[in-house]
């Protein structure tokens, strides 16, 4: 069995380790006949599901044990440059200063008499597909869906600044390294972070953003979007979308009163917050799929807008990952699940809330614990594909097949001229269809 990450040793049955038991992978692993290592010391295994402490550890310099051809482990040894909020924010920040000093080039370049360059509207899109085969077409793609933000405590000074300028602001602050909605405050006042610094937090690194005082609302709700990205190379780029998702919803109304900053159920969506609101609902779990939300912009802003919106969604995630290319261990063994986490303001602009390392396997709905069996199964029919041939054009078409009945769409392939031009553009259909060949039908 060859797969994206390279090759996979034949074997009557695939051997896999897990540090945790969820439900969603042991029922794909049993589905698929493998066959469980005994202990926790075995190391004749196939696919390893690890937390990212046990990946630490095997890349380790001081750990003796190699993996081996045929092994799959599901983190890339420095998958934190994208998923730590404090190195997100740095390495998109300098991927920004790479793009516009290109774009300086490239205008220096450029005869007097040319039009000036940069995507007009509908082809935002074709520019970021393009840039496998074309690094200078991400020149012109902004990378503005972060909002200001900055590291404390080293970049005190500058935000101190910023704040100077925008007093009446509101700004958010999050620990870089932990998730479900832990340790997240609103702040408006200089005074609230002096008293975070003085309980004996000043040593903790945080990011501190500038908070979207607008997002889009539904039914008076604030919501975001959890969308899946599986990465199977960094060098080569090799990305693909899951074009199941879903936005999770407040319990509460959202207010942009100061009386309402610390309401955690009005202004935080994560689930583990909102579970613990007395109006949860455990049928739905306050969540929509993708396709009903699609479905609801279409009816309220029109299909042109919808079909721009989710253009954008694309471009955000793939010029992140983009951002990291270079800075990323690329090692043959690993392929990653990216959780992303994303915002849509009033304006229908998109931003980039972060990026999970280890998004949430447990099921909380019945249609949630279905699309995260469906996703498992599907990252591994990509993974370990069965019956390639050998002919170099014909196993191209068959994973351009396997992919696409996978229920996910390419971003980049820079190792295949095939890349999709669009991952979840608009049709006439007003459903979404499965995607086969770039377009929806």
């Amino acid at each position: 069995m060859t797969g994206e990450t390279g090759d996979v040793a034949p074997a009557r049955v695939i051997r896999w380790k897990m540090d945790f038991d969820k439900q969603c992978l042991l029922g794909c692993f049993d589905r698929r006949g493998w066959e469980r290592c005994s202990d926790a010391s075995d190391q004749d295994w196939h696919v390893y599901w690890a937390n990212v402490g046990t990946v630490k550890q095997l890349f380790s310099p001081d750990c003796v044990y190699r993996l081996r051809d045929g092994q799959l482990i599901n983190h890339f040894p420095n998958h934190y440059e994208l998923t730590r909020k404090d190195l997100l924010v740095k390495n998109i920040k300098r991927y920004r200063k790479e793009l516009l000093a290109l774009q300086q080039q490239q205008q220096q370049q450029r005869p007097r008499s040319s039009a000036p360059a940069g995507p007009q509207r509908g082809t935002h899109w074709q520019t970021v597909a393009d840039a496998d085969v074309n690094p200078g077409a991400l020149a012109h793609v902004p990378c503005n869906f972060l909002p200001p933000t900055y590291v404390l405590p080293v970049d005190y000074s500058l935000f101190l600044e910023e704040f100077r300028r925008n007093p009446n602001s509101v700004w958010i602050m999050k620990p870089t390294s932990k998730a479900r909605g832990v340790g997240i405050f609103l702040v408006t006042k200089l005074h609230q972070i002096k008293k975070w610094a003085s309980k004996g937090n000043g040593q903790d690194v945080y990011v501190i953003s500038k908070y979207i005082e607008r997002p889009l609302l539904i039914g008076g709700r604030k919501f975001d979007l959890r969308m899946y990205v599986l990465v199977t190379s960094y060098r080569p780029l090799k990305a693909f979308l899951y074009q199941d998702g879903f936005a999770r919803f407040c319990n509460e109304k959202y207010s942009g009163s100061a009386a309402d900053r610390d309401n955690h159920y009005m202004h935080l969506t994560n689930v583990a917050v909102q579970k613990h609101n007395e109006d949860y609902n455990e049928n739905h779990g306050g969540k929509w799929s993708l396709a009903n939300l699609r479905l609801y912009l279409q009816a309220m802003y029109g299909a042109d807008a919808t079909a721009r919106l989710f253009e954008e969604l694309e471009s955000v995630i793939l010029v992140s990952i983009k951002a990291v290319q270079n800075v990323i261990m690329n090692e043959r063994h690993c392929f990653e699940c990216y959780g992303y986490d994303l915002l849509i303001d009033e304006n229908l602009k998109v931003w980039l809330i972060e990026v999970n390392a280890s998004p949430a396997l447990t099921a909380t709905t019945k249609s949630d614990r279905s699309l995260k069996h469906s996703l498992v199964h599907n990252i591994f029919n990509i993974l370990l594909p069965e019956d390639l041939p050998e002919n170099p054009k014909e196993r191209e078409q068959r994973m351009q097949e396997i992919i696409a009945s996978s229920n996910f769409v390419t971003l980049c392939n820079e190792e295949s001229s095939a890349t999709a031009s669009s991952a979840l553009t608009s049709s006439s259909s007003s459903v979404p269809a499965r995607r086969v060949t770039g377009t929806w039908r």
